[in-house]
């Protein structure tokens, strides 16, 4: 082989190794290095309650002490699992069963979405009272005390029409399930459902009956930060699968002891694997989830604040989820 032979040779393997080099370089760019994060930010839902709003800045907060970076997209609360599944949403860290387990079972079993475990806490959503009231329906909690009409002329309000008003949440949470109870045990008679705007009315209608001295029947659930002042559940004819009117029921059941889940995005979880995976480990208590909803609806914070607040003083529950 000649010297000018052997040159040439010499420069084309320099200019493919080169060539190799940059491509691999630009293929490594394009996603996560070495099982690091992507840099592009996980998209976390807010909704319209205290302790999911709290909970996505502590959860954004997380992510931001590993190094990531967080998008908060408001979004809603029976849509975001398809949001997820088709990947405008990253997570969900509040999945309710008995509100929102349909919506997250519809959007999973499509493909995309995944299961990512339950927080320790349980969750209860339905109609109660604060426990002072109790005297003002002898026979509570159980639902039955609810047919006696004086009882329910305690309840009446200006836009009760005369009858005993329960106040329900905002309609996207639920739909026409508890009018539909209501109506399904007989109770129509005596007993009207309003829906409430946000949550932030319920609260409000808590501190206007206390002030007044008057009953009031609202939707609550707990984890919530009511779970400390004193605050009882109806017990209704129990739950079972199928009871309720959109799964063919009668609709005369109550709500179910249920999860309290998370959801994500299957392609994000490779993305973000270190994001992922601390979010798979977090699973925060019925406490925890109280306090940061306390935090904003006893103490009147701002969501971010009631946040910073929070991973402030519990640096050792959340470190250990990383």
């Amino acid at each position: 082989m000649g010297k000018k032979t052997q040159t040439w040779l010499f420069v084309g393997i320099i200019v493919a190794a080169i060539a190799a080099l940059l491509f691999y370089t630009q293929q490594d760019s394009s996603g996560p290095k070495s099982g690091a994060d992507s840099s592009k930010p996980t998209r976390i839902p807010i909704h319209n309650w205290s302790s999911q709003v709290v909970m996505a800045y502590v959860i954004g907060g997380i992510i931001q002490d590993m190094g990531g970076n967080v998008e908060y997209v408001p979004a809603d609360s029976q849509k975001v699992y398809e949001s997820i599944r088709i990947g405008d949403v990253d997570i969900s860290h509040e999945v309710w069963q008995s509100a929102f387990g349909k919506s997250f079972d519809t959007a999973r079993d499509k493909g995309g979405v995944l299961d990512w475990g339950d927080h320790e806490a349980r969750s209860l959503e339905d109609m109660g009272y604060p426990n002072w009231v109790a005297e003002k329906c002898p026979g509570l909690p159980n639902w039955e005390a609810l047919k006696n009409p004086d009882c329910a002329k305690n309840f009446v309000t200006p836009d009760s029409g005369g009858k005993g008003r329960m106040l329900e949440g905002p309609q996207t949470w639920h739909g026409d399930l508890i009018p539909q109870r209501i109506d399904a045990l007989g109770l129509g008679d005596l007993w009207v459902v309003k829906f409430a705007g946000s949550a932030d009315a319920l609260w409000a209608e808590l501190a206007a009956a206390k002030k007044e001295n008057r009953g009031t029947i609202i939707f609550n659930w707990t984890p919530n930060f009511t779970d400390g002042a004193g605050f009882t559940f109806i017990d209704f004819p129990p739950y079972t699968d199928g009871c309720r009117p959109a799964d063919g029921g009668d609709g005369k059941c109550g709500s179910p002891d249920g999860y309290l889940k998370k959801a994500v995005n299957e392609k994000w979880t490779k993305t973000h694997p270190n994001a992922a995976a601390m979010f798979k480990k977090l699973a925060f208590t019925t406490g925890q989830i109280g306090a940061m909803a306390a935090y904003v609806d006893v103490d009147k914070m701002s969501h971010e604040d009631a946040a910073k607040t929070w991973l402030e003083k519990n640096k050792k529950v959340w470190k250990a989820f990383q």
